[in-house]
């Protein structure tokens, strides 16, 4: 039964003062207006008004009825409203979790356009390098960069997430520098340590096609990546680094790209979203933003702003 209708039905009437208008306001015969007064009675078990020729009168039930039922039918009705509108504008409180670094360097700068473009929202950021569960920790969005293995959730590619080998001056200077991938094997690597182990198995295209894999090894490893830029730049090793970690430190001259006659595979930059029907109109407005600041990205070289 619609008992909430039914329920905004009987408060219509007693605001009308008859069955007859409420049903002209809530565009119902009647019949069908009467029909559902009657149900509402038969199923609370009392009596709700009384019918005179003249007026209709609330019965005490129903007076207690209208007294305690009219705050939670505009409670519900108010609900309902909000909702409705926040499925067609930006505002509410928008979720996302991005990897410490990048959102440092890349997200944070863009958020007061963000929120100047939508005055009616809120934005929580995680920046946080564990991988977190956007259903039970509650985001709307995370930005994740590298392979992705969940499928349950849905992506957008944002950007291409070029990756580069490299090292600082006084390295190669102290150790030399390595002519093809094969050579990688008698320096000091600098290991990332991610979710699914040690990367210590480099990967490289050879120009004709095919894949050179050199396992390396180092003396020092770290499961955050800034820990390893920090010991790129200090000459403790070769990196692989992305792009957009290491491009000032390029441009610069504190680091020096390494075999760059053998590429390494880009993986993505993405906008990872939990499955769902609609999407809400903050998280589209917020990957839209993002895929428009990223569609020239920063970090490449021949960006306008570098």
């Amino acid at each position: 039964m619609d008992r909430i209708g039914d329920i905004t039905l009987f408060l219509r009437v007693l605001d009308l003062g008859s069955i007859s208008a409420a049903a002209r306001s809530l565009d119902l015969s009647v019949a069908v207006a009467s029909q559902r007064l009657k149900r509402l009675e038969s199923e609370l078990g009392v009596r709700l008004l009384h019918r005179t020729t003249r007026r209709l009168h609330p019965t005490p039930e129903g007076m207690a009825l209208a007294e305690q039922g009219r705050p939670l039918v505009e409670d519900l009705e108010a609900l309902a409203g909000g909702l409705r509108q926040a499925g067609t504008e930006v505002a509410g409180t928008l979720r996302v979790t991005a990897s410490a670094s990048f959102g440092r360097e890349y997200i944070s700068p863009l958020l007061p356009e963000f929120l100047a473009r939508h005055p009616k929202l809120t934005l929580r950021l995680d920046l946080n390098d564990q991988l977190r569960d956007l259903v039970s920790d509650g985001f709307d969005l995370a930005v994740r960069i590298g392979e992705l293995g969940d499928s349950s959730l849905v992506a957008r590619r944002l950007a291409e997430n070029r990756r580069v080998l490299c090292a600082a001056p006084a390295y190669l200077h102290r150790r030399g520098t390595p002519r093809t991938p094969q050579e990688l094997a008698a320096h000091d690597c600098l290991l990332l340590v991610g979710r699914h182990g040690r990367q210590d198995v480099w990967r490289f295209g050879d120009g004709r096609g095919g894949e050179i894999v050199v396992r390396v090894r180092g003396r020092l490893e770290s499961n955050y990546g800034e820990a390893l830029h920090d010991a790129s730049l200090a000459g403790l090793g070769i990196a692989m680094h992305s792009t957009w970690q290491v491009c000032e430190d390029l441009r610069r001259g504190r680091l020096v790209q390494l075999l760059a006659d053998y590429p390494i595979a880009a993986t993505g930059i993405h906008a990872v979203m939990p499955q769902r029907r609609l999407v809400p109109p903050r998280v589209r407005a917020f990957v839209d933003f993002l895929a428009e600041r990223f569609a020239d990205p920063p970090w490449e070289p021949g960006h306008g702003g570098r």
